[in-house]
């Protein structure tokens, strides 16, 4: 047990679980994901994984697979050179998006997660709108958010005092950090932040220097880092997967690749802790079921005509209401045709039977 507390392992993740059903599996934590195949470890070996059959045909979404971050119980064989995964703990929290493009789904991006650090650069990534994006994605998955602004060499102090004094004009409780990767300043700030048994992830863009912020808290360049375009100052996709990394501290991160569409459904509760001042306006509006776009007594309406929220901040608002309202309802009809053909196969494949 001892080697799995390494990992940030504690036994709340199997309060639920019968000791007869522990002792037939070994506790492990999910590293990385290829597609299809995983990479867990038990604290003391990095083994590769495949899903037992049963989970496969049971999984009715994205979110009934393993994540990067996941417990799960699995056997180890071969000396524990393979192993094969049963099942998957309950988790603490769980980090999803909209896939991406038009198909409407949940993506896993990773599990158990502790704090995320939402990485911005200082120059043209820096993007008010966008971090409220991912402010909704994480806070509803009940994940303390922490940004950080790289490339801080790049701007005089005055400049950076600016772009932080615009996110606490709207979250004033937001933790802000600027770095810098190429003079490392600020960087012993977010090895500050690092816990020993908990799990961070990383999120961004393309280009903003998730993975050099990586190296400079490993300490030295393990992993690729990729150019930023001049024209646009995008970055390539330099980390294409995800996993787990433990770091000297004792804390574990998760880098990710870099997202360029931020869809989301499902997050009321994220949206609520991310617009809070909208939120206690909403609860003075006349209507219940007010949509605060051109309801008469509508609060949010009469503060945003006041200054009292900032219209772009308003705007962004209602488009991702809009947005998951749109999803939540193209995904229950696509759960809804998926029920009525697994009903027409089960009622097809009893037919056959009878017919026997």
């Amino acid at each position: 047990m001892s080697d799995i507390v390494k990992l940030g392992f504690d036994k709340g993740f199997t309060d639920n679980l019968t000791h007869k059903y522990l002792n037939r599996f070994e506790i492990a934590r999910v590293t990385a994901v290829h597609k299809d195949s995983y990479i867990i470890s038990n604290g003391i070996n990095d083994v590769y994984a495949e899903l037992i059959g049963k989970m496969l045909f049971h999984a009715a979404s994205p979110l009934d697979y393993p994540a990067v971050g996941d417990w799960v119980l699995a056997t180890f064989y071969d000396n524990n050179t393979f192993s094969v995964i049963h099942d998957i703990l309950p988790r603490k929290t769980v980090l999803k998006r909209k896939t991406p493009g038009k198909r409407i789904d949940y993506q896993l991006i990773a599990a158990n997660i502790d704090t995320a650090f939402i990485v911005q650069s200082l120059d043209a990534d820096f993007n008010l709108r966008r971090l409220e994006r991912y402010l909704v994605m994480v806070k509803e998955g009940n994940i303390r958010p922490v940004v950080l602004l790289s490339k801080s060499d790049l701007l005089s102090p005055g400049e950076i005092a600016g772009r932080v004094a615009e996110i606490h004009n709207i979250m004033p409780l937001l933790e802000v950090h600027p770095f810098s990767n190429q003079n490392e300043s600020g960087v012993k700030c977010v090895k500050d932040i690092l816990i020993p048994q908990q799990t961070y992830c990383l999120l961004g863009s393309s280009g903003v220097g998730k993975t050099s912020l990586l190296n400079n808290l490993m300490g030295e360049s393990v992993f690729a880092t990729g150019s930023v375009r001049e024209k646009d100052c995008r970055g390539r996709h330099v980390t294409t997967y995800r996993h787990l990394i433990r770091l000297d501290c004792g804390a574990m991160l998760t880098d990710t690749p870099g997202m360029r569409e931020l869809g989301n459904f499902s997050v009321e509760t994220g949206m609520d802790e991310t617009f809070t001042e909208i939120a206690a306006f909403a609860a003075q509006c006349r209507f219940d079921d007010c949509r605060h776009m051109n309801e008469k007594g509508c609060a949010v309406l009469q503060a945003v005509e006041n200054g009292d929220i900032p219209e772009e901040r308003y705007r962004n608002y209602i488009k991702m209401k809009k947005e998951s309202v749109y999803n939540e309802m193209s995904y229950s009809e696509k759960r809804q045709k998926d029920r009525q053909f697994g009903k027409l196969c089960k009622a097809v494949m009893k037919h056959k039977k009878n017919r026997k």
